[in-house]
């Protein structure tokens, strides 16, 4: 599979921070910033902006991008994506491979995405995603963290990807030996490829008993038997210093400092 879409969800609506993608950040907005990011390593013929609104599809041409407007009513980015590529490529036949770069990533590093490809590639997942190991006991407890269960060795010379069991966001695995604490966990971090088929299938599964008690619709995913695999980093952001995306006003502030 070589030939990939990159999708990037954006909406207005955004609860903690309204007008999230048209927000400036140094004279750029976030939507720009996060667009020229994607570009990395891709052409621009296949990188999209699957909007909710139309003030995003106007700021998407001032800055010369292609986008979509999609129905602001779907639930999640992931079904943006989907409702996009029916757009895109409504016949099927021009990408293996669909890149969901969230809109709001505009200190991530790009390059993932072929990290994430390449691993597609040697698993024969539907599905590759993201995670980090974290040892603060307060991450690991904490619900906003998502955690994976995942059959990956914690050892120097380990795979680092795994196939992901679970999803949850409670401290996951229990180590029974250890007396239930393990003093690590792999953080869940929400980027995504998907072969086109799969992105398919998977917006057309109902939500899921699991999916609907954890809120992560990713366990949809693994309660219809598809395949999901980790790729494990050590850091995903281009700039230390600032997050590598915005959902708050302190992370709003921090990116102005650190991001010209």
């Amino acid at each position: 599979m070589s030939n990939a879409a990159v999708i990037i969800p954006a909406r207005m609506g955004s609860s903690r921070l309204p007008n999230k993608p048209l927000l400036d950040i140094n004279g750029k907005t976030m939507i720009q910033r996060v667009y020229e990011n994607a570009l990395a390593g891709h052409s621009p013929d296949d990188v999209y902006i699957a909007a909710g609104d139309q003030e995003i599809i106007d700021e998407a041409g001032r800055i010369g991008a292609k986008s979509i407007l999609t129905d602001p009513a779907l639930p999640s980015g992931t079904d943006r994506i989907a409702a996009a590529l029916r757009q895109i490529d409504p016949n099927g036949t021009r990408y293996d491979v669909v890149i969901n770069f969230q809109g709001d990533g505009l200190n991530v590093d790009p390059k993932i995405n072929g990290d994430l490809i390449s691993l597609m590639k040697s698993t024969k997942a539907d599905i590759t995603t993201v995670m980090q190991k974290i040892t603060s006991s307060e991450l690991i407890h904490n619900p906003a963290y998502v955690k994976i269960a995942v059959s990956i060795e914690d050892a120097p010379n380990a795979e680092k990807y795994g196939r992901c069991v679970y999803f949850s966001r409670n401290a996951i695995p229990h180590d029974r030996d250890a007396g239930g604490e393990a003093g690590f966990a792999y953080w869940h971090i929400g980027m995504y490829a998907y072969s086109a088929d799969s992105l398919r299938r998977f917006v057309g599964y109902p939500v899921g008993v699991l999916e609907r008690i954890e809120k992560l619709e990713q366990l949809r995913a693994l309660e219809n038997g598809m395949s999901i695999f980790a790729l494990l980093v050590d850091d995903i952001k281009l700039v230390p210093e600032a997050p590598a995306d915005i959902n708050t006003e302190d992370e709003l502030t921090a990116a102005r400092k650190y991001i010209f």
